[in-house]
């Protein structure tokens, strides 16, 4: 029965993905991607937007280096960015697994306790969560103004924008609701798993309570917010790669973003399918043609996607060019038996 439950961790993600981009791409001219990369496409802003999702990545490994340190866990820099870097390239093939990845990492190269480290990736989501609920709702507060004008302009009515939805997009639509409520279904179950494991519970409690005594609490809070403007911008340099996104502002760049963060709830590789979705009919409001639409969301997921896998074969390859930090218990236990033995 586990076997089957690990089986079908891996496969219905990867079958929701791609049913959604099916559903999404079925009949689309790909000829005209090709078109579109190699003669339209300004590649100039792409490359410039790799700097900033190599640092969101970057600021969440020397931010989690921050946590563990009251803990009396000493990790290097390269070691934690690295398992990080690794952690999103290994997400890619079984969604959320990252977290348990990084943290087996760490206890490979540093000897760091897992259950500690767990509980240190706990308070990162906690705190992750309240960044994306504050930015979200001031983005969507400050962009409800546009929102009404382009109704304004436009002669659209949210009855219109309800209506225009066909009985497949609604289906999908409430695929990916079903979706994110039996994540957060297997959430709770594997909460109530954790509490009948005492060591586990322990190490996560600890990682919580981990903030009070962080030495630089203001590089810590300047971490958090800087890995979400580091995706942000990211993502928005994309924009100016085509020319029918790069006149739409950063308000409809804010909200494709808020938008597209809460696809990738949903549990596929990357985001992958609710993420086009998302962002594609966000586009479609802010006056982009379907097609156009299509494009960009296929070719900036695309090459976001390979910017990870590539950042988790270095970050591997590196690890494995990294010495294994051995325990100082360890190393006293081994010279005595050496000792020993002379």
């Amino acid at each position: 029965m586990k076997y089957v439950q690990a089986i079908a961790k891996i496969i219905l993600p990867l079958l929701l993905g791609g049913a959604i981009l099916y559903w999404m791409y079925r009949g689309f001219d790909f000829q005209g991607i090709k078109q579109v990369v190699l003669h339209e496409m300004n590649w100039t802003w792409m490359l410039l937007s790799f700097p900033f999702g190599i640092l969101a990545q970057a600021f969440r490994g020397w931010r989690w280096r921050q946590t563990l340190e009251p803990m009396g866990e000493k990790t290097r820099n390269s070691v934690v960015v690295n398992s990080v870097f690794t952690s999103y390239a290994v997400s890619l093939l079984i969604p959320r697994i990252g977290e348990f990845t990084r943290c087996g990492l760490l206890k490979r190269w540093e000897g760091v306790s897992f259950a500690k480290a767990l509980g240190t990736v706990v308070t990162e989501r906690a705190v992750d969560t309240l960044m994306v609920m504050l930015y979200s709702g001031l983005i969507l507060l400050f962009e409800m103004s546009i929102f009404g004008t382009f109704f304004k302009k436009t002669g659209t009515s949210i009855d219109h924008i309800l209506t225009s939805f066909s009985l497949t997009g609604w289906l999908v639509t409430g695929i990916c609701g079903v979706a994110v409520l039996l994540l957060l279904h297997m959430l709770l179950r594997r909460l109530s798993i954790y509490n009948k494991v005492r060591m586990t519970l322990h190490g996560i409690w600890e990682g919580v309570l981990s903030l009070k005594g962080i030495k630089n609490l203001p590089l810590y809070l300047l971490f958090s917010v800087g890995i979400w403007v580091m995706y942000f911008l990211h993502f928005y340099l994309t924009f100016f790669c085509f020319d029918f996104t790069k006149a739409l502002g950063i308000g409809c760049a804010l909200v494709c973003f808020v938008v597209g963060n809460f696809a990738v709830i949903v549990p596929t590789p990357n985001g992958a399918g609710p993420w086009h979705f998302a962002v594609k009919t966000m586009l479609i409001l802010y006056g982009v043609a379907d097609e156009r639409a299509l494009y960009f969301v296929l070719i900036v997921h695309t090459v976001q996607t390979l910017l990870v896998i590539l950042l988790g074969v270095w970050a591997w390859i590196s690890l494995n060019f990294t010495k294994i930090r051995r325990p100082e218990g360890a190393v006293a236990q081994e010279g005595t038996i050496i000792m020993q033995t002379k």
